[in-house]
């Protein structure tokens, strides 16, 4: 099934990324699988990535304004070479989830128990919220 994925970070001076499209599995029936599931994708699309380096990057005109107009020009280098551990990742993230540090909505409405049932449907939105931590002194 197709959902459309928005993550948000409110410490961003721009609100929000591009919706982009994920296929989810159709055993996606709670929070708890859809976040290991988003976890599982996006560690997937990182080895990909990895694979799909370039050993000599270079950028046309054109790329420099497509990554200008979109809010960074760089070559794509991945410097951390290790891809992670992708249960240990799933586990990252439902720690992160029960620690408050993101919330999940699904078209509108806030997702809060990890193992309620959950209706997902084809073409729904989900929402990542990140919250940022706060650093520095009060005075």
């Amino acid at each position: 099934m197709n959902v459309w994925i928005t993550v948000k970070s409110l410490g961003r001076r721009k609100p929000a990324l591009a919706k982009q499209a994920a296929e989810l599995p159709e055993t996606t029936d709670t929070l708890r699988q859809l976040i290991k599931n988003m976890v599982a994708q996006q560690v997937k699309v990182l080895q990909d990535k990895n694979d799909d380096a370039e050993w000599l990057a270079y950028l046309m005109p054109e790329d420099i304004q497509e990554q200008g107009a979109a809010g960074k020009v760089g070559f794509g280098a991945i410097y951390n070479q290790e891809i992670p551990n992708v249960e240990g990742a799933m586990d990252t993230a439902v720690t992160a989830y029960e620690d408050g540090l993101f919330k999940v909505f699904l078209n509108d409405e806030e997702l809060q128990g990890l193992d309620e049932p959950l209706m997902l449907q084809e073409d729904d939105n989900v929402v990542f919220i990140r919250f940022t931590m706060l650093a520095g002194r009060l005075w």
